[in-house]
């Protein structure tokens, strides 16, 4: 019951957290230039043709894709000038893809990807000193070489929960992100989002199967956020050696239980062996007793425990005031939640029932070598 739960509520707490973080910006997956992840420039960019927006569109996993631009360039207002992350974003395909027009702290997001008008982080309107309603001028090296130079209104504030992009984040239109960098229509990604994490395989291999541009790649969150897959990977880990604790302790548990079931009753068995029962069949009876047992604590185990995550699934605990913003810092959200998922429970149960298996050899062993008469004397 313990392992159920607290596997359960694990594996939940990082599924929800993960649908998080993709649906937040980067999506389930992303379509870039093979050797853009690890090198972003402006040179490994390329045109969606219609061709490739079908593939998309005819996906019936995929509930929307946004093509964007990212570059590195200055924001400058008044004396101060700051370096910025620029995104270039089309707002209609965003929502449907993303929840970063959510993150509005203050005032609108632009509603044409053609605007003059541009959201700015929280953190680098607060080092620029710059405020709603003001005109800031951004600079940035375009595709060809050359420099570009756009003046924008600042028409929102955003805080993302992302260190990096709360303290440099620029967001303006997709057309308008083109034309300050010379792309000639060009992208450096699409991000997708699905209607499950478990369709990311499917759709990957579909994607890149069905792409026509053999220098795409298809990149999955896995390898889009790589810190944030470690840290859960990190945290998985010492979640599974405290569950190795706890099965060792139950290992123990069981061992004690039938070696004393099995000790207690030496005089009956001395005697049963004594009436001529062979020795191998008082060791499948032994064996029997201890099948049945553990098989009734697996399932009522798994009951119960089925029962603990399923109310944690309609009542998640959620973290208020000092670690809640802890949470919601470092890109987690703050609550725990569980899941129901059919691994969790045949997992535990085969691990289960392997350690009571392997518990039973020693208790097993004192019954194969039991002598009647040592049997009926034994007190």
């Amino acid at each position: 019951m313990a392992t159920v739960a607290t596997r359960g509520i694990q594996l939940g707490t990082y599924a929800v957290n993960i649908k998080y973080a993709v649906q937040m910006f980067n999506g389930y997956l992303q379509i870039q230039k093979k050797g853009y992840q690890e090198n972003p420039t402006l040179n490994k960019s390329f045109k969606l043709t219609p061709g490739e927006e079908n593939i998309l569109k005819s996906n019936s996993k995929i509930i929307g894709y946004a093509p964007r631009v990212y570059a590195d360039g200055l924001i400058g207002f008044n004396e101060n000038t700051q370096g910025a992350m620029i995104f270039g974003i089309d707002p209609a395909a965003e929502r449907r893809t993303s929840k970063i027009l959510t993150k509005l702290k203050a005032g609108k997001f632009f509603n044409s990807d053609t605007t003059d008008e541009i959201v700015l982080a929280y953190k680098l309107m607060d080092n620029l000193k710059v405020n709603i309603g003001d005109t800031v001028v951004v600079l940035a090296q375009g595709y060809d070489g050359t420099l570009g130079n756009l003046k924008f209104v600042v028409t929102g504030k955003l805080k993302f929960g992302s260190s990096d992009i709360d303290a440099m984040g620029a967001f303006i239109g997709l057309s308008t992100a083109q034309d300050l960098l010379s792309m000639y229509k060009k992208i450096n990604s699409i991000a997708i989002n699905l209607k499950s994490l478990d369709d990311i395989k499917d759709v990957k291999s579909d994607l890149t199967r069905q792409l026509p541009d053999t220098s795409l790649a298809v990149l999955d969150w896995e390898e889009l956020m790589p810190d944030f897959k470690q840290s859960i990977d990190l945290d998985n880990v010492s979640g599974k050696l405290m569950l190795l604790i706890l099965v060792i302790i139950v290992a123990f548990g069981i061992l004690n239980t039938v070696l004393m079931s099995v000790t207690e009753r030496f005089n009956e068995f001395g005697v049963t062996l004594a009436i001529g029962m062979p020795q191998i069949k008082l060791v499948y009876l032994v064996l029997l007793e201890t099948f049945f047992i553990t098989i009734i604590g697996i399932l009522l185990g798994d009951l119960l425990g089925y029962f603990i995550n399923l109310y944690i699934i309609h009542n998640p605990i959620e973290f208020a005031g000092n670690m809640g913003k802890i949470y919601e810092e470092y890109g987690f959200l703050p609550r725990i939640e569980s899941t129901l998922e059919p691994d969790v429970f045949i997992n535990t149960s085969l691990i289960v029932f392997i350690i009571s298996t392997l518990a039973t050899i020693y208790p097993l062993y004192k019954v194969f070598k039991l002598e009647p008469l040592k049997g009926i004397r034994y007190t």
